[in-house]
């Protein structure tokens, strides 16, 4: 069975949620439709005549991309133009186009940790450079029969509900009893129509963040006995989880910016890359933000990074964190091409759980604007 385009997106707003993005951001449905069925769908960075050539040629109905092919308002389409022709092409051939940007950087597991990941910024006690979005909490406080409070709690922390800072699974139950009478058109899991019934039951609290709250209702009701369950969900004034842009940390084997810097040729599979201070300056800290990072020279320092790794550093800018003492090495924005490969192994996985027969494709094209000579 193939999997329709708005259940693919979904998997793809369950890693990477849209109220995740940076304000403004172009991001979601910018061409065609989702609501049909998928045989293929090709992951890019970006979305070139070429990359939709390879989707023509692969059968894709539907291209997941990071960069977005409508940055502003279109006030004509003419199809002489270079963005016009793309259009063109893609409307004939009936390719969807879905941008996955900023959420995606910001996103626990997307892009900014997969390049952290790849540079050996180590995951313990891992930051981001700028936050973006809060997670705001909500407690869950559910009634439940004490034969079946063990499986609701199971069923509610599958969700990833019931952390609180590093703990999880964490929950306050107390006991109880539950009166209820079934009226007239009622199927009672317990007791009988018309009889004022007395059960034993456990109350259980726990925290859910907003960005979980549906799937975690949805399957704490799935998992509960009763035919009408008892249940309050409710804000408090707690500091949910942070996400934000770029990533710094500790890395698992210092090296010099030389060493870093010839490591990640390799790592990140390019040519060249710009280096801004000594090579034989000591790095023990790492900063990254994919995409361009002149702004986030500031951020790396404050986060006591050694080094920061990026894309699209100006000139000036590198003079200012050379007079600073700040290290920087520029990979090129071209690096993000990472998520090629990481969306549609995720997609990929997601679709086989489901048993969803629709294949994911990674392009295969190099859309690096730049040459080296």
């Amino acid at each position: 069975m193939l999997a329709n385009g708005q259940t693919l997106i979904q998997y793809m707003e369950q890693l990477a949620p849209k109220h995740y993005a940076v304000e403004n951001d172009k991001i979601g449905l910018q061409l065609g439709m989702l609501n049909k069925p998928i045989s293929k769908a090709l992951i890019a960075l970006d979305v070139t005549e070429e990359v939709v050539d390879e989707a023509i040629a692969a059968g894709a109905e539907l291209i997941i991309a990071h960069h977005a092919i409508i940055y502003r308002p279109i006030t004509k389409l003419d199809t002489s133009t270079p963005a016009g022709k793309l259009y063109e092409k893609l409307i004939k051939a009936d390719i969807a186009v879905y941008i996955s940007h900023t959420n995606l950087d910001v996103a626990d597991g997307g892009i900014n940790d997969w390049l952290a990941d790849q540079i050996g910024i180590g995951a313990e006690n891992r930051i981001c450079l700028e936050e973006v979005h809060t997670d705001s909490l909500y407690k869950l406080v559910v009634f439940v029969p004490e034969t079946h409070s063990e499986q609701v709690m199971e069923a509610i922390w599958r969700t990833g509900a019931g952390h609180f800072g590093n703990y999880s699974c964490c929950s306050f139950n107390s006991k109880g009893t539950g009166l209820f009478k079934p009226e007239e058109g009622t199927n009672p899991f317990i007791g009988e129509q018309g009889k004022l019934e007395r059960v034993n039951e456990i109350r259980i609290e726990t925290l859910v963040p907003n960005s979980l709250h549906r799937r975690t209702v949805a399957a704490m009701l799935k998992a509960h006995p009763y035919e009408e369950v008892a249940y309050d969900l409710y804000p408090v004034d707690l500091k949910g989880r942070t996400f934000g842009l770029g990533r710094a940390g500790k890395l698992e084997s210092p090296a010099t910016l030389g060493e870093l810097a010839a490591r990640l040729k390799t790592a990140f599979d390019v040519p060249m890359l710009r280096v801004v201070g000594p090579q034989d300056r000591m790095i023990r800290k790492a900063a990254v933000l994919g995409g361009s990072g002149s702004r986030y020279v500031r951020h790396a320092m404050f986060a006591g990074a050694d080094v920061l790794v990026t894309g699209d550093i100006d000139y000036h800018t590198a003079h200012d964190a050379l007079a600073a003492g700040m290290t920087i090495i520029d990979a090129g924005h071209n690096i993000e091409k990472i998520m090629k490969s990481k969306v549609a192994e995720y997609l990929t996985g997601q679709c086989a759980k489901s048993k969803y027969t629709t294949e994911i494709l990674s392009s295969q094209l190099d859309t690096e604007p730049f040459s080296f000579v």
